[in-house]
């Protein structure tokens, strides 16, 4: 062979060799709109203004755990840019901000909307763009739709099983009750209404004695308290948002209204809705949880709890620690991180849907104890298992065993 050919057969041989290579790299790093080697884009909308803007503490705890993820060297080497937008509650503000992101930021994906109207707005939106629209802050039915809707998933508890779980507590503990239902008159108030009507089954025509609804827009809600007071009830569903809870508590108070007051999970925190509205007003509430109350003192030492308090020291020091919204905003933004890194290089919008359904007994430092995320193809409902509690002095007491709200108990 000449030295010219040997020449020409050694560069063949290096040109196979690199294109086998550089195909074997380029084959490990997938990535579509909002994801390159530095960065994951991701957009957010939160109700920062508007009758629902107490929420608006989720987006900024989430904000900061990406600070701390960034701080730390970021998630496989790459820093999270979180794009976060105000929609005051109003779906057609929600729509509008949706395609800011998706279609001017081109973020990868849109992480932990709050609220059950506004993601429904987008919901077909997000689906026909094949954007994810993931782990939504609301409880909804709708989000556990994977055949219909295989871009969008829930996070939270069901507001219809949770509703079911209660229904079976009032049948089993008053069977001979009259009910009072007060719900936020959108699809949160309604699958709530549901819920309980389905978990009563033939006894609700009956037993539900009176039904009230309210929208966000309405400064007070104390005239539908009064009104519901006059039908003689002896059990109140409150399906509402923190804002009016804390406003049914009181305004009962007020009035020498005692019935067994049974509160929305989305409801429960002590800083925003208990203590606003009177401890001695909230003695005896009913609800259930499944992340850990910050004002518990049996969370003192333990070791989730302890990390939650470091991270806000560090990068949120202004934050409310009697807010049981910052532990759930910390709790979903570790499920986003645990999602993220099991992506590794494959950033593509189909992949992170992949992850995100692929869960098994992930457990998080926010979590009660027992409580697990599980997720599959056909199962968009990351967290399905609830304890009942009763409100008692001036913090929340668990009782019975873990329920699984897919079941009702």
């Amino acid at each position: 062979m000449s030295f010219v050919a040997r020449r020409l057969a050694a560069f063949s041989t290096a040109i196979i060799l690199f294109a086998a290579t550089g195909s074997s790299a380029f084959a490990q790093k997938k990535y579509d709109t909002g994801a390159t080697d530095t960065e994951i884009k991701i957009g957010n909308i939160m109700p920062y203004s508007g009758p629902l803007s107490a929420y608006g503490v989720i987006g900024m705890t989430e904000a900061a755990y990406f600070r701390k993820i960034n701080a730390e060297g970021g998630i496989n080497g790459r820093k999270i840019n979180f794009i976060s937008y105000d929609d005051s509650f109003s779906p057609p503000k929600t729509v509008e901000q949706a395609r800011k992101l998706v279609e001017s930021d081109e973020v990868l994906f849109i992480f932990q909307s709050l609220g059950t109207v506004t993601n429904a707005a987008i919901q077909k939106y997000m689906n026909t763009r094949k954007v994810p629209q993931l782990f939504v802050s609301t409880g909804a039915a709708r989000w556990n739709d994977p055949q219909n809707f295989p871009w969008t998933m829930g996070w939270q508890p069901n507001f219809q099983n949770e509703a079911r779980i209660y229904a079976k507590y009032i049948l089993k503990e008053k069977p001979d009750a009259r009910i009072a239902v007060l719900y936020q008159n959108d699809d949160f108030g309604k699958d709530y209404l549901k819920g309980l009507k389905d978990g009563l089954g033939d006894k609700a025509a009956s037993v539900i004695v009176a039904e009230e609804a309210y929208d966000v827009t309405e400064p007070t809600i104390d005239s539908h308290i009064v009104k519901m007071k006059t039908v003689h009830v002896d059990v109140f569903v409150d399906a509402t948002s923190p804002k009016f809870a804390a406003q049914a508590i009181k305004k009962a108070a007020e009035i020498g209204w005692k019935p067994l007051h049974i509160l929305s999970g989305v409801s429960v925190s002590v800083g925003v809705v208990m203590r606003p509205a009177g401890i001695e007003a909230a003695q005896g509430a009913i609800s259930s949880a499944y992340i850990k109350d910050p004002t518990d003192p049996q969370w003192k030492n333990d070791r989730g709890m302890k990390a939650w308090n470091e991270f806000l020291d560090k990068y949120y020091r202004d934050a409310n620690r009697a807010d049981g919204a910052v532990v759930y905003a910390y709790t979903v933004a570790q499920t986003l991180e645990y999602v993220l890194r099991a992506c590794g290089d494959d950033l593509t919008r189909e992949n992170v849907m992949k992850q995100a359904a692929n869960m098994r007994d992930l457990e998080l430092g926010g979590l009660l104890p027992g409580i697990k995320i599980n997720t599959s193809a056909t199962d968009f409902a990351p967290i399905s298992q609830v304890q009942m509690m009763r409100f008692k002095g001036e913090t929340w007491e668990r009782f019975g065993e873990i329920i699984d709200a897919d079941v009702g108990g």
